[in-house]
């Protein structure tokens, strides 16, 4: 099992992310403590080298671990035939305790990941790096979730057997489970919609009012997160009976395999981008008086704003080609 394509790759990028991380956390508390840009030391000048390189290995680590998430999935699931009961991802996940914790890590860093990306690139658009201990500061936070994420999927990969009997998607996503899952499923089909096409309006109005007044980035931003996490929920609640033509299938996974043209890795990509995006609108905010960003700054949130909105519409595009030219006529049950 340990010698799967997939598994290799994705233990190995993720082992040497984390190491980079590691090595890039220390010298971020080497900069945290001597950082000093008035001066000509010769501390300082090994420091000023030093983030430079920090940088280029940040964002290829972190680069990575957002990739890692969907190199994740598609591993998993591409594994479902090994296991007996398993026939998606969702089944792979349920063979070892790992398995779900280890999604819900790598989405939360994806977001981490996300926001450290933007605002590094916001802080080396100015002359005086004026977010240096900022985000140094943020990256000696995400170290902690990165190594953890590492653990975990480590401990996922190692613990699975061929011989382990698994649960399908069809017995894990239904309402019978007594979980938070299947109260999720339960809630009634009208709620689920309003709460989704609330927050579909909110999150994209709220963003077209940044761009055209540059005002509300906070709203948007929090509207951006709030957007991930109930899309999510009417992905598995409604969305998803829509693509399978059936009202009891409600697997979050299932659309991602080729019968249903992959349009899983759609939607979920650009709801994960438009998420990065206009929570970064929100996070650079609180900069926006430093002199040495008050001119470039805003043009970059209005961009950060423009690609999560866009992202967002797409996803809701899937979303609604999928709901639209349906088969199944839910006013039958």
């Amino acid at each position: 099992m340990i010698f799967h394509p997939g598994i290799m790759a994705l233990l190995l990028g993720s082992f040497l992310a984390t190491g980079m991380l590691c090595y890039s956390a220390y010298e971020g508390v080497r900069i945290l403590e001597h950082w000093d840009l008035r001066s000509g030391s010769e501390l300082q000048l090994e420091l000023e080298r030093r983030t430079y390189l920090v940088s280029t290995l940040m964002n290829y680590a972190l680069g990575f671990q957002a990739i890692s998430l969907f190199l994740f999935i598609y591993t998993v699931d591409s594994m479902s035939s090994l296991f007996v009961g398993a026939m998606c991802a969702a089944g792979s996940l349920k063979a070892s305790s790992y398995g779900y914790p280890t999604v819900i890590l790598k989405v939360v860093n994806f977001l981490l990941a996300g926001l450290w990306i933007i605002i590094n690139h916001t802080d080396n658009q100015a002359y005086d790096y004026p977010l240096i201990k900022t985000k140094y500061k943020i990256l000696v936070c995400i170290t902690p979730f990165i190594l953890v994420e590492c653990a975990s999927q480590s401990y996922y990969f190692l613990s699975i057997k061929p011989d382990i009997i698994t649960s399908c998607c069809g017995t894990l996503f239904t309402t019978d489970t007594g979980t938070i899952l299947s109260d999720l499923i339960a809630l009634p089909r009208k709620l689920s919609q309003a709460a989704f096409d609330s927050t579909v309006v909110l999150t994209i109005t709220s963003g077209l009012y940044f761009y055209l007044q540059g005002k509300g980035a906070y709203l948007f931003s929090v509207s951006s997160l709030i957007m991930i996490i109930i899309s999510i929920m009417a992905i598995i609640s409604l969305i998803s009976i829509y693509f399978y033509e059936l009202p009891t299938h409600h697997c979050p996974f299932c659309i991602l395999h080729r019968e249903y043209g992959y349009i899983g890795y759609g939607i979920y990509s650009t709801l994960l981008i438009g998420g990065v995006c206009g929570m970064g609108v929100g996070s650079l905010m609180p900069f926006r008086t430093i002199d040495s960003l008050r001119e470039v700054l805003p043009r970059f949130q209005k961009r950060l704003a423009l690609v999560s909105i866009s992202s967002f519409s797409a996803f809701v595009a899937m979303v609604g080609y999928g709901v639209v030219f349906s088969q199944l006529n839910m006013s039958a049950y």
